[in-house]
């Protein structure tokens, strides 16, 4: 690992256990309420596991929905800096995406990154793919939106990770919904995993699920 992104994750790890203690004093019906001002993200076991498929696997072409504030985007882009890869991440908040190309600029990282500021539901379509992964990580009732969308788009064998299956609780029965909804799918295989807040990891197997 670089130096450079070694700081700034250390720079994201501080901040994000600072804010999840913070969540933690607060009523449990008061979560929701911060969910856009806290650093909601991936966790390192996540993280970790993102750069390995992506190193040892050699994909080249990903997609990230929900940039938030650019935890997960710094994995990416150090991952796709190893195989010569691209990532295109998208975010609807302005103020998010800032601080996720001020962190990735100062890990020397944001030449691998595409920012796009938008609606994701209306970015996906303007997208050419194939991608070999999909990170699914915006609000969870557009997780099903959303995957309609870019089915079509995947590379043979692309993986389709989606994160918050588990935590937040609030977000579960949503999220629980993407997964029956996913594993619905032709040509998909899936499984979850309890990493982090749980994944969601689904494969391509075919060219079914675009028809």
């Amino acid at each position: 690992m670089t130096s450079a992104f070694e700081q700034v994750l250390e720079t994201y790890e501080a901040r994000r256990t600072k804010e999840a203690a913070f969540i933690k004093t607060l009523p449990r019906e008061e979560w929701p309420k911060h969910r856009d001002s806290t650093l909601l993200a991936i966790g390192p076991s996540t993280g970790r596991l993102l750069y390995d498929l992506i190193t040892g696997l050699e994909l080249r072409s990903v997609l990230e929905i929900g940039t938030s504030y650019g935890y997960s985007t710094l994995w990416f882009a150090h991952a796709l800096r190893q195989t010569n890869g691209r990532l295109i991440t998208t975010e609807l908040a302005d103020y998010k995406l800032a601080h996720a190309r001020e962190q990735l600029k100062a890990a020397g990282l944001d030449d691998v990154v595409d920012f796009r500021e938008g609606d994701a539901l209306e970015i996906i379509p303007t997208l050419d793919g194939p991608f070999d992964l999909v990170f699914v990580d915006l609000w969870k009732d557009l997780y099903i939106p959303s995957a309609e969308q870019f089915l079509p788009k995947l590379a043979p064998g692309a993986l389709i990770i989606a994160d918050n299956m588990l935590k937040p609780e609030w977000s579960v029965p949503q999220s629980q919904a993407y997964s029956a909804w996913i594993r619905s799918q032709p040509g998909i295989e899936s499984i979850q995993i309890p990493f982090d807040s749980g994944l969601e990891i689904s494969r391509f197997k075919s060219d079914e699920a675009a028809g």
